[in-house]
């Protein structure tokens, strides 16, 4: 019974999506190899984490959801953060739920780029080192639950260039101005990335890009609702939420190939689909078979660990 509802699930995904984006997304060409000699680009999406009935960590489901992402030409993949509900996970998750990550994305060519942040910096050691030794190929931070003050800022994101010789992402968000970012930048040397969700990103990415010589890759967030607009500005990469991933690699790979017709018409199917229904959250993934049925999201206070105000 459960199978017959995810076959049907399949088929209204399809339906609604239009057969011909997803033949476009199975059909393109297989994302290069990604290692931290280069630098990384393309769609990145901020992956889910499954629950089973019973409120345990569903460990076989994100190893799917990496597969899903490899199948469907997918550039990397980033977990935990915001949408991956990173503030309800234990410590112990989220080792686990990397380990099996990194182990899924073994010979693969999905970048995986593993989130690091904790209101604890004693965690957030553990988690960058871990992730290195595991053969994570960047990390990424948030800022630290509650803190705004730019030169603490600086100061935690010093602390985290410090840990491992990884490339690490910033998370930018609220009042974080360009000068801070700028000057993480010329501060930290492996600071390669920003996902910049301060402001206006569509007004910040050409200041960010002239004064760092483009040698600060800007990634997009806030749902990549603006997808065509910011990869005609120059962003490096894209972080929507996983259940279209596939789509936007194919839109990201039609533009960047000069197709861009083609990638407007991508990009169109996915705003038409986000127009009736949602690309977050667990239930896409369930009905397009990656996560099994009944398949959960956590609602649940905070862990030791986390942040009151989780991301």
């Amino acid at each position: 019974m459960a199978a017959s509802r995810s076959r049907s699930g399949r088929r209204d995904f399809l339906k609604i999506v239009g057969a011909g984006a997803a033949g476009v997304a199975l059909r393109a060409a297989p994302a290069p190899p990604q290692t931290g000699a280069r630098a990384l680009r393309g769609v990145f999406p901020i992956g889910q984490t499954p629950f089973d009935a019973a409120g345990r960590l569903d460990l076989d489901g994100l190893a799917a959801e990496v597969r899903f992402c490899q199948r469907g030409g997918v550039h990397g993949f980033v977990w935990p953060q915001i949408a991956s509900g990173w503030s309800v996970l234990t410590e112990k998750e989220r080792l686990d739920g990397a380990e099996v990550i990194l182990a899924a994305a073994k010979g693969g060519k999905t970048a995986i780029v593993i989130g690091v942040q904790s209101p604890d910096m004693s965690a957030v050691a553990r988690y960058a080192r871990h992730a290195e030794k595991l053969g994570a190929d960047a990390l990424i931070s948030l800022p630290p639950p509650g803190v705004t003050d730019p030169k603490a800022l600086l100061e935690f994101y010093q602390q985290v260039g410090r840990l491992t010789s990884l490339p690490l992402f910033m998370q930018s968000q609220g009042s974080m101005s360009t000068d801070l970012v700028v000057e993480a930048f010329e501060t930290i040397p492996t600071l390669r990335y920003v996902k910049d969700e301060a402001g206006d990103p569509l007004a910040r990415v050409t200041e960010l890009r002239r004064r760092t010589g483009d040698r600060l890759h800007v990634f997009s967030g806030n749902g990549v609702r603006t997808m065509i607009a910011e990869m005609e500005l120059g962003f490096a990469g894209h972080c929507p939420f996983t259940g279209l991933a596939d789509l936007y690699a194919a839109a990201y790979d039609l533009f960047h190939s000069g197709r861009l017709r083609e990638a407007w018409d991508m990009f169109g199917r996915i705003l038409v689909f986000n127009s009736m229904a949602s690309e977050s959250g667990i239930t896409l993934l369930t009905a397009r078979g990656v996560f099994k049925e009944g398949t959960t999201a956590r609602e649940a206070p905070p862990a030791p660990d986390a942040a009151a105000r989780g991301s």
